[in-house]
């Protein structure tokens, strides 16, 4: 039986929420409201999780970052969708309301929610039991309405016809939340939402929204003109390029890995560093040859013996300590650093080259 893949991303520098879900069974995945500085840790996810992505979607033209569409486009072969009344440029799909995007068995259902800008739309999963709400229903918020054709009237209308009419279950899952806040409902967002729950009226809304006094995002001025070609004019010293001195792989965790097999063909272009301690280095596993010895807990007082002219493999048991070690040499300067994958388990597993190791 298929199962439902779902799990909330974050990105801390914009306060934005990304979502992946995916359908267990075919793998195909969907990603709503991708941010370009983490298109390479999504795709880290997809590729461990397995995921097939179909489909990048963002829920608006947005304002305070820039969008990862083109690059996981480029990355992934996704498609990029979005609204049809966003404007945007070099969109694969323009959706309207009442389309689906559908991933394996599974679909979202968009809604044209605009108010925050005229080309909202919020995306609701086709049992009703969750729905991604973009810029215009907060958790306890809403989506400012004071510029990009901003509405405070559309947006009461969107939330009330649109949101608050799933099933008070439903739970809404936002854009952003700048108090690390994750989750609501309808019945919630219904009871207790101060800009439009309870009693309150479309004038009380409208009035509350005129008079926020909201400084304009920061990253307005980069952020809108990228995303009206959906990413594609995007560039930030942050997105590194891709490390060139070998076959890397990044994982979700953070983490550049090295395969055992480039390693033991490249053994004298790399510096390897074995971090496990004195016994086990000396152990019947064995250890790679021309490996230096700095256990992890000395490794950070111990870092002026290593050099930079050649990258840093490092190596431990299994590749957890070592994988540690990559990020305080990071820390330290080193900037071509990765972790054998595996570790010496994986290493011998495949009959690789050792020293002093037991049959």
């Amino acid at each position: 039986m298929s199962v439902l893949i779902f799990r909330q991303l974050f990105d801390q520098q914009s306060s934005t929420y990304t979502y992946l879900l995916a359908d267990s069974d075919t793998r195909e995945a969907v990603l709503i409201d991708p941010v370009f500085e983490q298109a390479r840790r999504d795709a880290a996810l997809l590729e461990e999780l397995r995921l097939r992505l179909l489909y990048t979607i963002d829920t608006h033209v947005h304002a305070d970052h820039v969008t990862g569409a083109w690059l996981l486009k480029k990355r992934t072969d996704s498609k990029i969708a979005i609204s049809a009344a966003s404007g945007a440029e070099g969109a694969d799909r323009y959706v309207s309301h009442g389309d689906t995007i559908a991933f394996g068995a599974r679909h979202l259902q968009v809604r044209a929610t605009p108010g925050h800008t005229n080309g909202c739309i919020s995306l609701v999963l086709d049992d009703e039991s969750m729905a991604f709400t973009g810029d215009c229903l907060l958790i306890r918020g809403t989506g400012r309405t004071d510029f990009q054709s901003g509405d405070p009237h559309a947006l009461f209308h969107a939330v009330h016809e649109q949101l608050f009419s799933l099933p008070e279950t439903c739970l809404l899952y936002p854009a952003h939340d700048y108090r690390g806040l994750t989750v609501t409902s309808v019945d919630e967002e219904r009871r207790f939402n101060p800009r439009l729950g309870g009693e309150l009226c479309e004038e009380d809304f409208a009035g509350y929204m005129t008079n926020l006094g909201l400084p304009h995002p920061r990253q307005i001025d980069v952020a809108v003109p990228a995303n009206m070609k959906c990413g594609v004019a995007a560039s930030d010293p942050s997105q590194k390029p891709l490390p060139e001195w070998a076959p890397l792989t990044y994982t979700f965790a953070g983490i550049w890995e090295i395969h055992p097999q480039w390693l033991e063909e490249h053994l004298q272009a790399v510096q390897i560093v074995d971090v496990r301690e004195p016994d086990e280095y000396a152990g019947p596993l064995g250890r790679i040859p021309e490996a230096k010895l700095i256990s992890l807990g000395n490794l950070a007082k111990r870092v002026a013996e290593l050099g930079k002219e050649r990258p840093i493999v490092t190596v431990c048991r299994a590749g957890g300590r070592s994988a540690q070690a990559t990020v305080i040499l990071r820390q330290a300067g080193f900037e071509e650093v990765a972790n054998l994958a595996g570790g010496m388990l994986r290493w011998r597993a495949e009959g690789r080259v050792v020293e002093n190791g037991s049959v």
